[in-house]
């Protein structure tokens, strides 16, 4: 398993939302840059950045403040948050990202991103898909969660057979430390076998990473709170 510790940008802050409530955000540091360097000495060969403003915005925000952060750090960056076009997606690999996420696009606008998955390659794009689970079935929001769209995750997982990278978050679960959906993961991976699916939502201990099936898992809330040390999450990964 693939362990990306995670930090949310907001205002150049690093800040955690409570189930992506924008009026809910606890702030955790002033210093993206020095956080990076933090994991990269715990070991973390990732990170996972959104930029919240841009999410929200529906536009590139702090994609500046991401392109410096991808210059300077060792680590892997897998970013997020407001991407809409070819330019602004180009701009990110120039300076050295690894991947990026789209989200509600993927839901809003198939044909554009099964374009990007063309353009760049299943590796480098990452499909983000945030599901609300009701009546047994996980179904996909967009907006930043304040939209239904009516659709299932798999109704929309499966408007891309060429991808590769799904993250996958259940609403209920995030910034909450409850612990993962770990029915829904397990459903997940037994549904959409020729995905690489990263668990987002939840994690707060060593033991649901341990129990976690995923290939890969988002870890946030629980760093900055010091539930989990970055040092011993990667060991159990």
């Amino acid at each position: 398993m693939i362990l990306y510790p995670a930090m949310d940008l907001m205002g150049g802050k690093v800040v955690r939302l409570r189930q992506g409530r924008f009026d809910d955000a606890t702030s955790y540091s002033d210093d993206p840059a020095q956080a990076l360097e933090a994991f990269a000495d715990a070991g973390a060969e990732w990170a996972h950045i959104v930029d919240l403003d841009g999410a929200r915005a529906g536009e590139p925000v702090q994609h500046e403040l991401i392109a410096a952060l991808a210059t300077t750090s060792s680590l892997k960056l897998q970013v997020a948050g407001g991407f809409r076009i070819l330019e602004q997606i180009t701009r990110m690999f120039e300076v050295g990202v690894e991947r990026v996420v789209i989200g509600s696009l993927a839901v809003k606008q198939a044909e554009t991103v099964a374009g990007f998955l063309g353009e760049f390659g299943p590796e480098r794009i990452t499909l983000s898909l945030d599901v609300r689970v009701i009546d047994g079935t996980p179904m996909v929001a967009v907006a930043g969660w304040t939209e239904d769209s009516g659709r299932s995750l798999w109704d929309i997982a499966g408007l891309y057979p060429q991808a590769l990278h799904l993250l996958l978050t259940d609403i209920g679960r995030d910034g909450m430390l409850e612990g993962p959906n770990f029915a829904l993961y397990d459903e997940a991976g037994r549904q959409l076998p020729n995905l690489r699916i990263q668990a987002s939502g939840g994690v707060s201990s060593l033991a649901d990473l341990a129990r976690l099936t995923t290939d890969g898992a988002i870890v946030g809330k629980a760093l900055w709170e010091g539930r989990i040390r970055l040092e011993d999450a990667l060991a159990r990964a």
